[in-house]
């Protein structure tokens, strides 16, 4: 039946594109869809015969650039996936649903690579019914178009959520496995079977992975899985129990992957590594979460973050939550051996500023509130059946060639950031701490042009002898080594956290600005945009994730200077991913605690110590409404060292203790993190 509905699909789109029954506004459209399901249409016969597999890289790279082609670069601009240019098109309202429509079926091209027939059909049948409305010399209501693609969400939401679900559960679907440990990873051909748009920065690691020696593989795949294992070990939970886990990178990390595989399965962990969601039913915004390509256009992924708009309500929602519901239940086994996710992040592309497009689809004040609502029901569901308090994770970087023509020598440098000796690192940062256990407060300000006046609140030990606030960070999930890190008390926490510019989930902030009061923000503004409605918008969607505040949910000291000055050797501070930006300087995380979900499992540094300040006054909501206690997000803001004027934590009886000024550490034992400072600036 599917391959039935398939072929009835694609012959009937094929008419379509000779067609002239639709008024002569909407015929180029419609006929550019058509023309895509032919090209759709004739990848999968290539498919199935084998001669795409068999076709040479210059073939290969020919097709991933035929497939992609009409969102990259200037093509974009006279693309119906741009909202602007459809809008400009076939008129407000069409416009932006026609844009969807175009978004939605561009989908087709990794399920057909999946071999995911019913999505195909599922799609290309959306197509003829929008199709058909139009068709006649009157234009169908906006309203009766706006229908079709509500029901689309709501009839095929348990096709693709339950789908979505079973593949971050179960290691039997393995697409992505079997490509990684049956390919030869030496022959670039082999990133073009995954359907992903492949850029030269996918090509230029492979290439560079394959020209690296064995023992530095193996090493790469050591830190990383160790890593892992370690965050078990030093949170008390038990390894054992669990018997997959989840892997995360990005296309062109084959060969380290391959290995971590390995390293994993000697730990009794099966993978599971899935796509990062296509579909507006498995995306979140413009995020990228599991694996993936090169991103073929930034702006085109930025303009339809918010296509939910088209369709969410609060019947949609509960018709969500009981599919992934249902999903969760049937699934309950193998979510109970979920150990959590291991992620290979990049870093090094130019820094993304967005467009903001009027045409794009917006959330209305109501959709928030249902969004808002929606995640944190989920969250809580999938504690449930993934308790918090039972898994961990690891995070690590590396960057690619669009860094620069020193790709190569900052690939080696990052190499060796990720694999410091933690024994040094754990000295220096237990003497920050002792001095910062003995606080009430930090006074964090800012040196020249930086506008930072905060002051952070700290938890009050009750036993200095067993207790501590501080967590020493020695390179475990949390990778590169290099950071002293707390939940802050919220009530006291006041004053001004600026940064010059900074690069948060993949979008670029200049003189990012927040106000806290009391622990949560109060006011926030940016100078990404002229209008200042604008400023607050960006902020408020991509940082705030909607909500109407967030609390201060953690304060750390980086001391990784080495990569400090790593980056400041090669000029890519800004191009730094978080995960070692958060090391280079003091940063301060707005969301949920770091302990988010198992707040309640004991934690201790390696002097023994219990690190008691694990909750703050919004996560201990959670005794009594947990939907209160949690935003699901947890975003570090980095000053670097140099915007830095003083950190000083302060006793009891008003005494400073002075702990950094003027971007170096000055409290004794701590002037060893000095050294790689030298010379970098004054």
């Amino acid at each position: 039946m599917i391959e039935e509905r398939y072929e009835l699909a694609v012959e009937r789109i094929r008419v379509m594109q000779s067609e002239n029954t639709v008024p002569e506004k909407y015929r180029d459209y419609f006929h550019q869809m058509a023309a895509f399901v032919q090209m759709i249409d004739e990848l999968r016969t290539q498919l199935l015969k084998g001669s795409y597999q068999q076709a040479d890289q210059k073939e290969l790279a020919a097709w991933n650039e035929r497939l992609y082609r009409d969102i990259l670069g200037e093509a974009y601009e006279t693309s119906y996936a741009n909202p602007a240019y459809a809008v400009r098109m076939l008129g407000e309202g069409y416009g932006q649903i026609l844009s969807f429509l175009y978004t939605e079926l561009r989908g087709a091209i990794v399920y057909t690579f999946e071999g995911k027939t019913e999505y195909l059909d599922i799609l290309f049948e959306l197509l003829i019914e929008v199709y058909n409305q139009f068709e006649g010399e009157k234009v169908p209501e906006e309203s009766a178009v706006r229908d079709t693609v509500y029901w689309y969400a709501s009839d095929y939401c348990d096709v693709f959520t339950a789908d979505r679900i079973r593949e971050q559960l179960d290691p039997s679907e393995s697409f992505a496995v079997d490509l990684i440990l049956q390919s030869d990873l030496t022959d670039v051909r082999y990133l073009y079977q995954f359907g992903e748009y492949i850029s030269e920065n996918e090509l230029g690691t492979s290439r560079h992975l394959a020209s690296l020696s064995e023992e530095t593989i193996q090493k790469m795949a050591d830190v990383y899985t160790e890593g892992y294992r370690i965050g078990f070990v030093n949170t008390g939970k038990d390894l054992s129990k669990k018997s997959v886990v989840n892997i995360r990178y990005v296309l062109g990390f084959e060969r380290v992957i391959h290995r971590a595989i390995e390293n994993f399965r000697k730990m009794g962990l099966e993978p599971v590594i899935y796509r990062s969601g296509v579909s507006v039913l498995t995306k979140r915004q413009h995020l990228k979460v599991g694996y993936y390509g090169g991103v073929a256009n930034k702006q085109y992924e930025y303009d339809h973050k918010d296509d939910q708009a088209l369709f969410l309500d609060r019947r949609f929602a509960e018709r969500k939550l009981q599919v992934m519901q249902t999903a969760y239940e049937h699934l309950k086994d193998q979510a109970a051996q979920l150990a959590g996710p291991a992620c290979m992040e990049v870093f090094g592309e130019e820094p993304f500023a967005p467009e903001s497009k009027g045409e794009a689809l917006k959330l209305t004040k109501k959709q928030n509130e249902i969004m808002l609502s929606f995640d944190s029901r989920q969250s809580q569901m999938v504690n449930t059946y993934i308790p918090g308090d039972e898994r961990s994770f690891t995070i690590i970087a590396y960057p690619v060639p669009e860094i620069g023509e020193q790709y190569e020598e900052i690939f080696d440098e990052i190499i060796k950031i990720n694999t410091l000796d933690a024994s040094t690192y754990e000295r220096v940062q237990q003497t920050l701490i002792d001095a910062l256990d003995q606080g009430t407060h930090v006074k964090i300000l800012g040196a020249s042009d930086n506008r930072t006046d905060l002051t952070v609140q700290l938890y009050p030990l009750k036993d200095p002898l067993k207790e501590t606030i501080f967590e020493n960070c020695v390179a475990d999930v949390n990778i590169p080594v290099g950071e002293v890190f707390t939940s802050p008390v919220l009530e006291g926490t006041n004053g001004v956290l600026h940064v010059s510019k900074v690069y948060l989930n993949e979008l670029q902030y200049k003189d990012l600005e927040l106000t806290f009061s009391n622990g949560m923000i109060a006011d926030y503004t940016c100078k990404n945009f002229e209008r200042e409605m604008e400023n607050k918008e960006y902020i408020r969607e991509n940082v705030l994730y909607r909500h109407p505040t967030l609390p201060l949910g953690e304060f750390a000291i980086g001391t990784n200077t080495t990569a400090y000055v790593a980056a400041k050797k090669y000029g890519i501070e800004e191009k730094m991913p978080i995960l070692i930006a958060e090391k280079m300087g003091p940063h301060f995380a707005v969301g949920d605690t770091c302990y988010s979900w198992s707040e309640d499992i004991k934690v201790y540094n390696p002097n023994g110590k219990e690190i008691v300040a694990r909750d703050n006054s919004v996560s201990l909501k959670r005794k009594e409404d947990v939907s209160k206690a949690y935003f699901h997000c947890h975003t570090d803001i980095t000053i670097p060292y140099e915007e830095l004027g003083k950190i000083a934590v302060i006793t009891k009886d008003g005494t400073e203790i002075l702990l950094l000024e003027n971007g170096k550490f000055v409290l004794p034992g701590t002037e060893i993190l000095n050294e790689p400072l030298k010379n970098t600036y004054k």
